[in-house]
């Protein structure tokens, strides 16, 4: 399990003394432990996350830094954005290969026949079911993109 593989790591980075991994490796495993409390009353006390959740909190958590590092060159603060930079390198080692645009393009065309989409209009419809197919593989931007430009928008 992804969240057991965070715990054995950690203690190595501790070990280590590689303080950057040790306190990016604490903040990822705290974000997947706050999910996983979160849906204790739903799923039971002793409810463990599941490796497609993890993936799910770990995904955003990645995305989040993406967003920083992007604000933080607008802000004209480099030091602070490779530093978000060095973080989410460690970060992504947890996450799948992202998907290329010609693995991606067959599952496009694929839900689009499906659903019978044909107009910018069910763009919408057209995302949801994508990224349930595709998970965590496939960054939503991408996706998003390629919907568009098949959809003719």
């Amino acid at each position: 399990m992804i969240k057991h593989q965070l715990m054995d790591d950690l203690k190595v980075s501790m070990k280590a003394g590689d303080k950057v991994r040790t306190g990016c490796l604490r903040m990822l495993r705290s974000r997947v432990l706050e999910r996983e409390v979160a849906l204790r009353p739903k799923k039971g006390a002793d409810y463990e996350l599941e490796d497609e959740e993890a993936l799910q909190v770990i995904s955003t958590y990645a995305k989040q830094r993406k967003d920083s590092i992007e604000s933080y060159r607008k802000g004209g603060r480099e030091d602070l954005a490779v530093k978000e930079e060095a973080e989410l390198k460690i970060i992504e080692e947890y996450l799948p290969a992202p998907m290329s645009a010609d693995e991606l393009g067959p599952i496009v065309e694929e839900v689009i026949a499906e659903c019978g989409a044909t107009s910018p209009k069910e763009m919408g419809q057209v995302m949801k079911l994508v990224m349930a197919r595709v998970g965590g593989s496939a960054d939503g931007k991408a996706v998003s993109q390629m919907v568009r430009q098949k959809l003719g928008g």
